[in-house]
């Protein structure tokens, strides 16, 4: 039972189990058959009004995670699938951003995790 982070430049390896691109917009410069993504559920990724405040620097990070949560809350079906799977095996969020602690990743996989209690 595991949710792993990992951005999209990233080689895939077997560890990884299902991987699910997390973002909105497909990574730069990354191939669709080298990502092996299994799933792009778009839904479960910030809003593009929301990605682009936090980008722009128009919100800070407490800000965005408060927001981004709100989203999450509704996507519930969708989420909790995601939660179950994690924990039958590996789960990886790929992302595509430079900063590896503040992203939508890190948020989408705390509340993955609280899903699981």
């Amino acid at each position: 039972m595991s949710i792993a982070l990992k951005r999209a430049y990233d080689p895939p390896s077997p560890q990884d189990g299902y991987r699910v691109l997390v973002d909105r917009l497909w990574p730069r410069g990354v191939s669709k058959g080298d990502a092996k993504v299994d799933a792009w559920p778009k839904e479960v990724a910030p809003s593009d009004g929301l990605r682009k405040a936090f980008h722009d620097g128009r919100l800070g990070w407490g800000e965005f995670r408060r927001r981004y949560l709100a989203e999450l809350k509704t996507q519930r079906d969708v989420l909790r699938e995601l939660a179950e799977r994690a924990q039958k095996g590996s789960v990886t969020l790929i992302f595509s951003a430079k900063d590896e602690q503040r992203n939508n990743a890190v948020v989408l996989r705390q509340y993955l995790e609280m899903l699981q209690r």
